[in-house]
């Protein structure tokens, strides 16, 4: 132990001369130094390997980086004095090379009114592929490769178009809506007890409905005289109409499809158990009993077929429609107010309907 005790004395001794020469800024720094690295050996106790932190790399070599390499090189660091250089000279290339990098490497990026177009193409047409989109983008004098299309198709979530060709029920609804009619039964009980059957029709293009009647026997020949008298309606009204839908109920005869075929329009029934096939009358319906049926005594027959012929006149020239942006089968949307002035100049009026269960709210004359 005294051996030992003598040789750090001795040591220890050369290393003050060694230190008389130096400034206190040189002193100052490299106390700096050994205690930062004293602090990342208490942090890593027990590890096999001392390693630096982007933090400690970066506050050694701002530290270290003004020093002489000589005066460095005779510190006592846990790392090579090149490794501090290098540290200090790494990230100066990074902004270098940051600054010097081009700000859009590669092609520019597509125009977006070209991507919008793109995309409208791939929407309208559903069968188009990537190379018949580019196809028709050169027909149009648009410069842009194929390869383009598919990753601007690809980024979108777009599938390929073997998987877009598969027509849905509600796309084909769409498609064909100008020359689609739907049809159903409602059921109804008057105060009476009598049950009633309300015959209507919906047309998918206009959503204009036509109630045809309303009987407690729907018998043959009475469905029979309610498709004459629609067949009759369409041809006045210049109607072009091909099919209509309805469902496999047993109230629809054989006579019903047969006089409907004989005025040029088929009779698609639906699927069994799939009301999404005739899913607009379908929907038609509860709306019906929401705001007329559930919200009205009937009496009879005859009240029941007034009620039904006030209710048709609101919901084809008022009522609004989600579907044809708010506007009413019959009617258009007005032109907005954009300057209603003073509230009591905006004078709206309610006008019910008879019974009081339907309201309709129209400007002041």
């Amino acid at each position: 132990m005294l051996l030992r005790l003598a040789y750090l004395t001795v040591t220890n001794a050369f290393a003050a001369l060694r230190l008389l020469p130096m400034s206190d800024r040189d002193k100052d720094v490299e106390i700096l130094a050994l205690r930062h690295q004293v602090t990342v050996l208490e942090r890593q106790l027990g590890a096999d390997r001392v390693k630096f932190a982007p933090a400690d790399r970066v506050f050694l070599s701002a530290l270290l980086a003004p020093l002489p390499r000589e005066v460095v090189r005779r510190l006592r660091l846990l790392v090579r004095p090149e490794t501090v250089l290098r540290w200090h000279r790494d990230p100066m290339r990074q902004r270098h090379a940051r600054l010097c990098r081009p700000k859009r490497p590669g092609h520019p990026c597509t125009a977006r009114s070209i991507r919008f177009l793109i995309l409208r193409l791939v929407r309208e047409n559903p069968s188009w592929g990537y190379r018949r989109v580019h196809g028709e983008l050169a027909a149009l004098g648009i410069k842009v490769a194929a390869s383009t299309v598919r990753e601007i198709l690809k980024a979108e979530g777009i599938d390929p178009a073997p998987d877009r060709t598969a027509t849905t029920w509600a796309g084909f609804l769409r498609s064909q809506a100008n020359a689609l009619l739907a049809c159903d039964f409602i059921e109804t009980v008057t105060l009476t007890g009598q049950r009633q059957y309300i015959l209507a029709v919906i047309e998918h293009a206009t959503r204009r409905v036509r109630v045809l009647g309303t009987t407690a026997h729907p018998t043959a020949h009475w469905a029979g005289q309610a498709a004459r008298n629609l067949a009759m309606d369409l041809e006045d009204a210049g109607a072009t109409v091909n099919y209509l839908i309805r469902d496999r109920d047993a109230k629809f005869p054989a006579l019903f499809d047969q006089i409907l075929s004989d005025a040029g329009i088929q009779v698609v029934p639906c699927g069994i158990r799939i009301p999404r096939m005739n899913s607009i009358m379908e929907r038609w319906v509860p709306t019906c009993r929401r705001e007329l049926l559930d919200r009205t005594l009937i009496w009879n027959e005859r009240h029941l077929r007034q009620a039904l012929r006030e209710f048709e006149h609101h919901y084809n020239t008022h009522r609004p429609h989600q579907a044809m942006n708010q506007a009413a089968p019959l009617r258009a949307v007005p032109e907005p107010i954009t300057d209603p002035g003073p509230i009591a100049r905006l004078d709206i009026r309610r006008h019910d309907r008879p019974g009081r269960t339907i309201h309709e709210y129209r400007h002041a004359a």
